[in-house]
């Protein structure tokens, strides 16, 4: 006979009713009973209230699916900035991804509070997932109008509204049973829901007036959810999915940098020196990954968790929304200046002697932003940041007039020893803040 252990999952005591109970919860999310309210199994039972998320749920293949598709309109901006690529551009890029990060990241709060891998709150996340999709495709275009009815910034302000109702939907449907984010909700759903107006009359004028309204809008949506969060904090469950989240779409984004080394020689591969130029922009890119998931990752995950009772939503959203996405922003900067110069390098350039300030400032700058958002992440989570680590942060900054004068090679060659110099830096910081202080007993 076979024994079979009680206890979840499954709840597995031998008998037909067992194996049925079992299947059933292993089906509808596999969230153990003691985590849920009597209200809520019957709810899940009834297939009427989304499924909740436990404190120890982590990333599902569902969210990094989802995940994907945001980041391939993360990169479809870098289309948009390399296609002609200005100081104008450049702000519109960068405005671009400031409105996706911001809608983006309330799907990680979803996630934490459902499960959005299971029964209708998957399906209507499919419709989110499309919606990103449709305003990937027509990125490139966000600010050419044509004679269409739904041109490209119609069509991309429709999709950010659809995406962003979806998330609405989802948060009010799980608020049912959820008193405190009902509450929070309130807070939180006007501004969002304002800031689609400014949205849609910019895509209908264009130009000037698009890039001042979209900002309008971002600022609304940003503005809002800090207000909501401090009258009425966020519920977080789980740290563990709410870091990895955030850290899975930074690595992604990093690795837009290998993609773009070789997409940047367009048709052709890279030879001689664009070949060292790819070896460069990898190294660079290793050098990114270090720096945060070598060690911080896991200190400020720690560090989140020991927050106690409220405050730790509060933190994490200060963390996470705010540094975390900055971060992703430098990456993706960084990635659009290895492309610039290895394509600067296979074909006829503007700026045949020299990288030129467009292409410097998104490779230095991004490299700057990186940094620099690194550390307020570190201040928000671990404590503690140096002087000399700040001063490391704002050396791209320094050299970039440098970076723009000299040969595209010879620019990412400077910035390649410079990363690689900060982390080694941090490297032997992080070796002494580690090392055990003599003068403390050891516990045995």
């Amino acid at each position: 006979m076979i024994s079979v252990a009680r206890g979840w999952p499954g709840q597995l005591d031998g008998t037909v009713a067992g194996t049925v109970r079992a299947l059933r919860d292993l089906m509808f999310g596999g969230t153990p009973p003691a985590e849920m309210t009597q209200n809520a199994r019957m709810g899940r039972n009834l297939g009427i209230h989304p499924v909740p998320a436990g404190v120890t749920h982590r990333t599902t293949m569902f969210e990094i699916f989802f995940d994907l598709v945001f980041v391939f309109a993360l990169t479809r901006v870098i289309t948009f900035m390399a296609g002609s690529p200005s100081a104008v551009t450049l702000a519109q890029g960068l405005l671009l991804l400031l409105l996706l990060l911001y809608s983006w990241s309330p799907y990680i709060w979803v996630g934490n509070l459902v499960r959005p891998d299971v029964g209708p709150v998957r399906a209507v996340t499919l419709v989110a997932m499309a919606a990103i999709f449709v305003a990937a495709l027509v990125l490139p275009d966000a600010w050419q109008q044509s004679a269409q009815l739904f041109d490209a910034p119609l069509t991309l302000a429709l999709a950010y509204v659809v995406g962003r109702a979806v998330q609405l939907v989802i948060l009010f449907w799980a608020s049912v049973t959820n008193p405190p984010l009902r509450s929070t909700l309130r807070f939180f759903a006007v501004p969002v829901v304002l800031g689609w107006i400014p949205l849609i009359i910019g895509a209908l004028l264009g130009g000037a007036a698009q890039t001042a309204l979209w900002t309008v809008a971002f600022l609304l949506n940003i503005g809002g959810a800090r207000i909501a969060s401090t009258f009425r904090p966020w519920q977080l469950r789980s740290v563990d999915h709410f870091s990895e989240r955030f850290g899975l779409v930074l690595i992604i984004a990093l690795g837009e940098s290998l993609i773009s080394a070789g997409a940047g020689p367009r048709a052709m591969a890279p030879v001689g020196s664009a070949l060292v130029a790819a070896l460069l922009g990898l190294t660079c890119t290793v050098c990114l990954w270090w720096l945060y998931f070598d060690r911080l990752a896991s200190a400020a995950r720690e560090a989140v968790s020991n927050v106690p009772g409220e405050r730790r939503a509060r933190v994490a959203g200060d963390a996470y929304g705010l540094a975390h996405s900055t971060l992703i922003i430098g990456a993706i900067y960084v990635a659009l200046g290895i492309e610039e110069v290895i394509a600067q390098l296979t074909e006829e350039s503007a700026h045949p002697g020299r990288l030129g300030w467009e292409a410097a400032t998104a490779l230095y700058g991004g490299a700057a932003l990186y940094l620099l958002s690194r550390l307020v992440f570190r201040r928000l989570t671990v404590g503690a940041v140096y002087p000399t680590q700040i001063v490391a942060g704002l050396l791209p900054l320094a050299v970039l007039p440098i970076g723009r004068s000299v040969p595209p090679l010879a620019a990412l060659t400077v910035l390649t020893a410079l990363l690689v110099g900060v982390t080694w830096f941090e490297r032997r910081l992080d070796g002494r803040a580690e090392r055990p202080d003599p003068a403390q007993p050891r516990l045995s």
